[in-house]
């Protein structure tokens, strides 16, 4: 569960992220919509036997890298009440992306994971000189174990999935259109499929707002997850282009990921 709901969420949910580097990929427009100081909180909500238990707290904030230009995006996945209690399942997710603020490419990315008593550590550098990513990840409750070492073929821009979804919010969106992303996740490459679906009405803490529908496609064989599933983010449509809510269909039940705060919105 804590895959889907994490994965979900900052592949973009919120932060959802999808990447760049397609020839297929629309520009991106000047400017960023975001800067250092914005913060963003999420729920996580899943509804199966019982409606809507929360299950995680997803956060999301922006920081300038000191001594350069670069931007440091720090998000946590944590989860929460009933998720322990009823299922005794606990999950702690924090990554660190550190961005290039000119051409949104991740330039490194930190993950602490935690599964219950499962702990791992891990690490990704992206050399746009040599094309290539590698992916390094050790077992801080085990020194003695080998690290697991990846390295992949990378385009001239790449993101990991939450770098992404920050790229995603500086480009121009058209209804009807479907981008294709490139994400890094541990390691390994992958491209998805996104499209704008439709322009809707969206309740949130703004109020009423209008926004994108969008639909990756991030389920099946070969994808980021690789279990059947659908997921809807809706990003507004204005120069905030904030993720209020979003929604995915899984085994598991359907998880409702909606903005909780945000502060120092650009």
């Amino acid at each position: 569960m804590k895959t889907a709901v994490f994965k979900f969420l900052t592949l973009t949910v919120l932060a959802i992220g999808l990447a760049a580097g397609s020839v297929a990929q629309a520009p991106a427009k000047k400017g960023l919509p975001f800067a250092a100081g914005e913060s963003l909180t999420f729920e996580a909500k899943i509804s199966r036997i019982i409606k809507g238990i929360a299950v995680a707290d997803l956060s999301f904030s922006v920081a300038a890298e000191p001594g350069t230009d670069n931007l440091v995006i720090n998000s946590e996945a944590r989860s929460k009440g009933t998720l322990v209690k009823l299922f005794r399942f606990s999950f702690l997710q924090q990554y660190e992306s550190t961005i290039d603020p000119v051409t949104l490419r991740i330039l490194q990315t930190k993950k602490h994971d935690v599964q219950r008593d499962r702990v791992r550590d891990s690490g990704a550098i992206f050399d746009y000189k040599e094309n290539r990513v590698i992916f390094i990840e050790t077992d801080p409750n085990d020194p003695s174990r080998p690290p697991r070492k990846i390295a992949s073929t990378i385009r001239e821009n790449a993101n990991d999935m939450v770098s992404g979804f920050y790229h995603l919010r500086v480009m121009p969106l058209t209804v009807g259109q479907t981008i294709d992303m490139v994400i890094s996740d541990s390691g390994l490459i992958y491209t998805v499929p996104v499209k704008i679906a439709a322009r809707e009405q969206q309740k949130s803490i703004f109020g009423k707002v209008w926004c994108f529908r969008l639909e990756p496609d991030i389920f099946g064989p070969g994808r980021l997850i690789e279990r059947k599933g659908s997921m809807i983010i809706w990003m507004t449509d204005d120069d905030r282009r904030l993720p209020v809510r979003s929604q995915i269909n899984t085994e598991y039940g359907r998880v409702e990921v909606k903005l909780k705060t945000a502060s120092n919105i650009k």
